[in-house]
C-alpha cells in the first residue's frame, strides 16, 4: 500500500464517528465506523504461528502477508449503499482505519506501517457512560448486541458489563489506552478530547492536519453528515452512528446517578500531566 495509513482509535461514544465524518469530506481520505481489520489480520496471524505451517514464515513473509491483507481489504469496490464497505485507494488516497483495539496493537502497527499515526477520541467516562444510557432511553423496544441481546438489568449492571476490562466495550478500550499511553508506542498517538473536537472544531482538525503532514483541505463544520443505520440496526441502537449536521457541543442534564459519574471521576489518565511521562500530543 503505497498510499499513508493511520488509525482512529480511543473511547467509544468520544467522536471518532464525528472525525470520521469530518474527514470524508476530503475527497483524499477514506474514514468510517469501526472496520474488520483487526479480526481478519488476528486470524490470519493464528494461521501463521504455533502451529504445522509456522515454519513456512519468516519476517518477510509475515510482514509481507499482513499488508496485504490491508491492501486487499482496501481494494475493494465502494458499495454505495454501505458507508463502511472499503473503497477503492490510489498512492493519493489517505485512509484512516477505525477500531477500538488498535492502542493495543500498537508495535504491531509501527511494524507494518512505522510513519503511521494512532488518532484516539477521548471522553469523560461518565460522559460515556451516559450516552450508551441515552441511547438505550431512545431505543426501549430494541435489545442491544452491546449487552448480548438481554433484557432487563439495571444501570448499574449494564455499566458493569460496559466496564469489563476484558471484553467490555468501554473497559477494553480503556485498558489498551493506558497500555498505549506508557508503552514505546505512546510517540504514534494523537489524543482529541470530545470537547476539543466539538467546541473547537476548525483549530482542532487544523492541528490534525499538520501533525499528519497533509495539505489543509477546507471543511464545512457546518454540514457534516454520516449515518450508519443497518450497521445500529444490527448493534440494536439505531441512530448510534448518526451525526448532527452542524458540528457542536451541547450542554445536557446527565440521565445516570451521581454516584456512577463519581465512581469513574479519576479515570482520565491523560488529563494528569505528571503521568504524561511520555509526552503524547493532545489537541
Amino acid at each position: 500500500m503505497t498510499s499513508p495509513i493511520h488509525f482512529i482509535s480511543g473511547l467509544p461514544r468520544s467522536g471518532s464517528t464525528l472525525l470520521s465524518a469530518i474527514l470524508r469530506q476530503n475527497p483524499r481520505f477514506t474514514a468510517g465506523v469501526t472496520s474488520p481489520l483487526v479480526s481478519l489480520l488476528g486470524a490470519v496471524q493464528a494461521k501463521m504461528s504455533g502451529g504445522e505451517f509456522d515454519s513456512f514464515f519468516d519476517e518477510r513473509k509475515r510482514t509481507n502477508v499482513l499488508r496485504g491483507v490491508f491492501e486487499s481489504y482496501y481494494a475493494g469496490n465502494m458499495n454505495v449503499g454501505h458507508a463502511t464497505a472499503a473503497p477503492n485507494i490510489n498512492s493519493n488516497q489517505v485512509v484512516f482505519d477505525t477500531n477500538r483495539v488498535w492502542t493495543g496493537r500498537g508495535a504491531f502497527l509501527g511494524q507494518l506501517y512505522p510513519q503511521s499515526k494512532i488518532i484516539c477520541c477521548v471522553r469523560e467516562i461518565g460522559w460515556i457512560i451516559d450516552s450508551f444510557e441515552k441511547m438505550l432511553a431512545k431505543n426501549p423496544l430494541h435489545l442491544s448486541r452491546v449487552f448480548n441481546f438481554e433484557p432487563g438489568s439495571s444501570v448499574y449492571g449494564r455499566v458493569e458489563t460496559l466496564m469489563n476490562s476484558e471484553q467490555g466495550l468501554i473497559g477494553l478500550p480503556w485498558i489498551t489506552l493506558r497500555e498505549a499511553w506508557f508503552s514505546n508506542s505512546a510517540s504514534r498517538l494523537i489524543l482529541i478530547p470530545y470537547t476539543s473536537l466539538t467546541k473547537h472544531p476548525e483549530q482542532t482538525v487544523t492541528t490534525l492536519y499538520s501533525l499528519l503532514d497533509e495539505p489543509l483541505h477546507e471543511h464545512n463544520f457546518n454540514q457534516v453528515e454520516y449515518d450508519e443505520s443497518t450497521y445500529d440496526e444490527e448493534l440494536g441502537m439505531p441512530g448510534l452512528h448518526a451525526v448532527k449536521a452542524k458540528v457542536a457541543y451541547q450542554e445536557r442534564q446527565p440521565c445516570i446517578p451521581p454516584d456512577l459519574f463519581a465512581k469513574y471521576a479519576n479515570t482520565q489518565f491523560w488529563e494528569k500531566g505528571e503521568l504524561n511521562t511520555r509526552g503524547v500530543v493532545i489537541l
